[in-house]
């Protein structure tokens, strides 16, 4: 499992990485050209394009590290009991959510099958639009796998923000000290 966790967020790391530099030369580029007096005209509808994708997939990365954001202390501050029932239910709604929006997605493709980008026509919408499901499969793929560390942790009641807020603490006073 820690194999496949690895791979995966490589694999989020390096699709993330890489939109967000395509975005950010995007985005150089057509301010260079637009202040050379010849804009891209496509620039608008790829940057949304590269924007939406990095979205996703960046949400997918999150996912994995169970980084999102969360009201972790105000579930730790609950008994076990109830921080277990609200641990499911919230579990429940992100794959239930998840599910239906990559199956709604899927429904998409199928619709925008034949339709293209206004300024690049030989851009099917459908590869645009691809980033819904499976993005909306690798977020649920990433939350189910780091779903049973995030059970433990949440069952011996460590609240990780907390851990983490502790050790970024720690390293800083460890830092000063070396540094003195």
């Amino acid at each position: 499992m820690k194999a496949l966790t690895r791979a995966l967020d490589a694999l989020f790391q390096a699709i993330t990485i890489v939109l967000l530099l395509s975005l950010a030369v995007l985005v150089v580029y057509a301010v260079a050209s637009r202040k050379l007096g010849s804009p891209i005209p496509w620039y608008d509808e790829v940057a949304v394009v590269l924007l939406a994708w990095l979205t996703f997939y960046g949400a997918g990365l999150a996912a994995l590290r169970r980084a999102h954001l969360g009201f972790t202390g105000l579930l730790y501050a609950l008994p076990l009991p109830v921080r277990t029932s609200l641990f499911v239910f919230a579990e429940a709604v992100v794959f239930t959510f998840l599910a239906v929006m990559a199956w709604y997605g899927w429904d998409v493709l199928k619709v925008m099958r034949y339709d293209a980008l206004i300024t690049l026509p030989w851009v099917p919408v459908a590869l645009v639009q691809s980033v819904i499901p499976i993005g909306c499969g690798l977020f649920i793929l990433a939350h189910a796998i780091s779903l049973p560390g995030a059970w433990v942790v949440l069952r011996a009641g460590q609240d990780p923000e907390r851990l983490h807020i502790e050790d970024a603490i720690a390293e800083a006073e460890r830092e000063r000290d070396r540094a003195s």
